[in-house]
């Protein structure tokens, strides 16, 4: 039972939640809101990312801009990212695609809450998992009483430690998509 390999399961536990949540539109232009946006290109024999096909910058709070390298399929990158379940509305300018991000409704800042929590608790769940993989391990080496309980009580203080960051990713996701 290797304690720094249980760390590192719950710490990657963690990365990809932060990934997931990144990807939850807040009302405020981030790049990585079009991160998992593919779209249909060359005649729709390619399906390639946004990020694979331009780039993609804030100019302000309110408004994503595109860039495509290839300035040939800027209409179908407009029309990947409109039909995408982001809600988003992009408008082709010369050769870059703006793309203005409205305001979240209430209604959908409370949608978005709940995925939210349902994306921390399956992080909740894996962690316990890695722990629940760490006691058993632990129980099939033969240590003496003491050295287990020593080991057991390691785990759980590196699961508390994982599972109240989780907690906190979440306050700060929930605040930041409460803020009008």
């Amino acid at each position: 039972m290797d304690l720094n390999q249980v760390n590192l399961n719950m710490r990657k536990t963690l990365e990809v939640l932060r990934g997931d949540l990144s990807t939850i539109r807040t009302g405020r232009a981030a790049p990585n809101l079009l991160e998992n946006v593919s779209v249909l290109v060359y005649g729709g024999s390619t399906k390639l990312r946004i990020i694979e096909l331009g780039t993609v910058s804030a100019q302000d709070s309110h408004t994503l801009v595109v860039t495509p390298f290839d300035p040939s399929i800027i209409e179908e990158i407009r029309k990947g990212i409109q039909d995408s379940a982001l809600g988003l509305n992009p408008t082709i300018d010369g050769t870059l695609i703006r793309i203005s991000i409205p305001p979240l409704s209430q209604d959908r800042r409370e949608e978005l809450i709940h995925l939210m929590h349902q994306k921390l608790e399956n992080a909740k769940i894996m962690v316990r998992q890695v722990r629940h993989e760490a006691m058993s391990d632990v129980e099939k080496l033969d240590l003496g009483e003491d050295e287990e309980k020593r080991a057991e009580k390691e785990i759980q203080t590196q699961t508390d430690k994982y599972v109240a960051e989780i907690d906190q990713i979440g306050k700060n996701k929930e605040m930041e998509l409460l803020q009008i």
